[in-house]
């Protein structure tokens, strides 16, 4: 049985940009965005092409250089938006339109002082100039997480009628829990007419630490497209993370849902990223973090010595990670000890080895980490005979 392909929309160099001091030139944005590309992602989000001149130059030449993904540039619901994005895009070989408004009560009330059927209205009018200029757009509900849901519906709807092909339905302020954002999506499959002519998208915030969470909860529920960044970037908390969602929809085979990323590229796309944004990856993010497959505690290192799986869930080498890592500390056993000291040289009997972790303890409580050339001493030390 053939899964079902989940797209991915990649946002890193728009939203994952409005990241506070992370701020890519043009040259940085094009090396990325080459390497989304050959990454396999199915969308590259590269601006908001109205919002400044080197925004403008930024999407467009990044329009002339990929070659498979669908190049999309950001607008308002605003005839100059959709003009100048439509511009920006000329040279791309699949482009794309996301066009939107904000839908729930408080944006209607407080950022638009408008009506809900004046909304739609806007929302309607974009979507068709959207269509002039391209046959790909996408329409984004603005805080649909915190939309009345039947009304979302409508307004759905009404963009499909206008020629929307992709329905982005945002968790703005990352408020929703996993199953309410599941059931709205549900809601929307089941009582949108036309929903069979577009593409449901997740697009999911972290605040509350629940973008991954909501975003498979989409999926599970009909969505087919999830809106993410590298290493999670983005606005306030972040995005939805593209190495999770990939990677989360990888090992659960019976979701009978997959994507066309390479994983084996996640970490060394990771690491570009962070280097290039000048934004540190913390030690135990999911997937590419630096301990996401370290091992210090005695009891895990000992299993995953005897055999991978009894600790790790996903092969390292799944992601681009060349090994798993088993790091020497004072929580580390004998088991640990004996494959680094074979490593650098020692063949140690149990006997010795009773003898050097004795040292080794000593030697540990002294630092927070024991490295390779620490062994060397510490063997000296046990006064063992090698």
């Amino acid at each position: 049985m053939s899964k079902d392909i989940v797209q991915i929309f990649d946002t890193t160099l728009r939203d994952g940009e409005q990241v506070p001091g992370c701020k890519l030139d043009m040259e940085q944005k094009l090396v990325i965005a080459e390497r989304l590309d050959f990454l396999g992602v199915n969308i590259i989000e590269a601006g908001f092409p109205v919002s400044s001149p080197g925004d403008f130059k930024s999407v467009e030449a990044i329009s002339k250089i990929v070659k498979n993904a669908t190049v999309c540039g950001l607008t308002r619901a605003v005839k100059k938006d959709i003009e100048v994005a439509a511009a920006a895009l000329k040279y791309a070989v699949r482009p794309r339109i996301h066009t939107g408004i904000g839908t729930s009560d408080s944006h209607i009330k407080f950022k638009f002082n408008s009506t809900r059927e004046a909304i739609i209205e806007r929302a309607v009018a974009a979507v068709k100039y959207a269509k002039t200029f391209v046959e790909d757009v996408e329409f984004y509900a603005e805080d649909a997480g915190r939309t009345d849901n039947a009304f979302l519906a409508k307004v759905c709807e009404a963009a499909i009628k206008a020629g929307a092909m992709v329905l982005n339905i945002p968790d703005t302020t990352g408020y929703c829990l996993p199953e309410e954002y599941g059931a709205k999506i549900k809601y929307l499959k089941e009582h949108v007419k036309g929903i069979e002519k577009a593409i449901l998208s997740c697009h999911c915030h972290n605040d509350l630490g629940l973008a991954t969470a909501n975003s498979i909860a989409g999926v599970v529920n009909g969505a087919r497209q999830i809106e993410c960044t590298i290493n999670g970037i983005g606005e306030r908390a972040g995005n939805t993370s593209l190495e999770e969602v990939v990677m989360i929809l990888r090992q659960h085979p019976n979701l009978n849902l997959d994507t066309t990323v390479n994983s084996k590229l996640l970490y060394s796309t990771s690491k570009m990223v962070s280097n290039k944004m000048g934004m540190m990856v913390q030690p135990n993010k999911a997937i590419v973090g630096a301990n996401a497959f370290a091992h210090s505690s005695g009891i895990h290192q000992d299993g995953v010595i005897k055999n991978r799986e009894t600790y790790e869930i996903i092969d390292p080498a799944d992601v681009g990670v060349t090994e798993s890592s088993i790091v020497l500390t004072a929580r580390s056993g004998r088991a640990a000890l004996a494959y680094r000291a074979k490593i650098v040289g020692y063949e140690l009997t149990k006997i010795q080895l009773d003898a050097v972790y004795e040292a080794f303890l000593e030697f540990a409580d002294t630092k927070k980490e024991v490295l390779d050339e620490d062994i060397h001493p510490i063997v000296k030390a046990s006064n063992i005979t090698i």
